[in-house]
């Protein structure tokens, strides 16, 4: 068990180019950098939070995945403003970042799905502009459900998300979640980074943290490197700081990974809990993914027919080649749809290769007529599955 999850942390180090941690800058970078600027959509069902980028062209609508926020397009929404003419639209959903609803815990697909409508109906009383829906892992599934009530939907992008893989996976989904730290003392930007950017004290984004504080003295110890190097795709639990290493790799919970210290030994504090001068700042998640667990079944049964059947220019990309479902497999024989495998990433494609994924995208609207190339656009040579 100790060899497997030294094997996967390596693998990941390689992958995502953090094997140098140490000797890295994680200095962090505020969304203003990215995007143009951030405002709230106030719908009937709440006030939604969205960043955009551009001011003509069609609009790229854009869904994060469950525990992700609108941030996660940030890289993407750079690298395809540079090739094509086009607005990015980067929404914070339900339970996430800073959009806040009147049940923020209602993630049933249907819910979701009414959210982005509303949220596009605004959208289109400023902007007479076609809506191109992309969506990652749950934010795909959002997409594809969407994509049938928004007339102007002209075009739809999923990633690395399908019906078969992802309600096979559902089985182990707890244990992943089980598998990461409750909460976090400090907001040190590698805890920051590795675990994604819904950490929140006493309701405030721990994001929103980062110009209070010096991150060019924090120290890389060596059980922070353990965590920076750990990520959602490893399923192993990272040490708290202090904690022995010999008693991480311990495990008698039946083969699933062991829980945190922090809530092993119940230390965990929620934002309203008292609290000791000692104790310092608590860092929670903005949603408890595992509460929502009800709804996962309803995202992804019947993705793939879904997908198939609405009749509007399609994009897949996914991570891995076995990922397709037999459904989506003889679709794609069938021509119903673009597709690309990117090797070499993890779950957040887009994420991982966004200068790779906004060429692909780039050249998918343009052969659709859905928008025009930027001086800087060079046609890619990556084959189209």
């Amino acid at each position: 068990m100790a060899d497997l999850r030294k094997s996967l942390l390596g693998l990941h180090s390689k992958r995502s180019g953090l094997s140098g941690a140490a000797n890295q800058n994680f200095t962090p970078i505020k969304w203003s950098e990215y995007f143009d600027k951030e405002e709230k959509i106030e719908t009937a069902r709440g006030k939604f939070h969205v960043y955009s980028k551009g001011n003509e062209g069609p609009i790229l609508l854009c869904l994060h995945g469950g525990g992700y926020s609108g941030l996660t397009w940030a890289l993407f929404a750079v690298e395809i403003s540079n090739l094509i003419h086009c607005q990015v639209v980067a929404v914070d959903g339900r339970g996430h970042g800073h959009t806040n609803t009147e049940n923020d815990y209602d993630l049933s697909l249907d819910t979701l799905a009414k959210d982005i409508i509303d949220i596009a109906e605004i959208i289109l009383e400023e902007k007479n502009a076609p809506i191109i829906l992309m969506g990652h892992s749950m934010g795909g599934a959002v997409a594809v459900e969407a994509a049938y009530h928004i007339n102007a939907v002209k075009g739809l992008c999923v990633i690395d998300v399908v019906e078969g893989t992802a309600l096979d996976a559902l089985s182990s989904m707890q244990s992943i979640l089980r598998g990461r730290p409750s909460h976090f003392k400090t907001i040190k930007v590698v805890k920051l980074i590795t675990w994604k950017r819904q950490g929140m004290k006493t309701g405030k984004l721990a994001a929103d943290e980062c110009d209070n504080i010096d991150f060019q003295n924090i120290e890389l110890s060596s059980s922070s490197h353990r965590e920076l190097v750990a990520s959602s795709y490893t399923l192993t639990e990272v040490a708290e700081e202090g904690e022995d290493k010999d008693e991480v790799d311990k495990c008698s919970d039946c083969g699933k990974p062991p829980l945190p210290k922090s809530q092993r030994t119940e230390v965990f504090k929620t934002p309203n809990s008292h609290k000791t001068e000692d104790d310092g700042p608590q860092y929670a998640w903005r949603i408890d993914l595992s509460k929502t667990e009800s709804f996962w079944t309803g995202w992804f049964k019947g993705l793939s027919q879904k997908f198939l059947d609405i009749r509007i220019p399609k994009l897949l990309l996914l991570a891995n080649i076995h990922g397709l479902d037999t459904t989506l497999t003889v679709g794609q024989m069938q021509g119903k749809f673009q597709m690309q495998v990117l090797a070499r990433s993890g779950h957040a494609i887009h994420e991982d290769q966004p200068h790779n994924v906004a060429e692909i995208v780039a050249g998918h609207l343009i052969k659709q007529k859905l928008t025009e190339p930027k001086s800087a656009y060079v046609h890619s040579s990556m084959p189209a599955c």
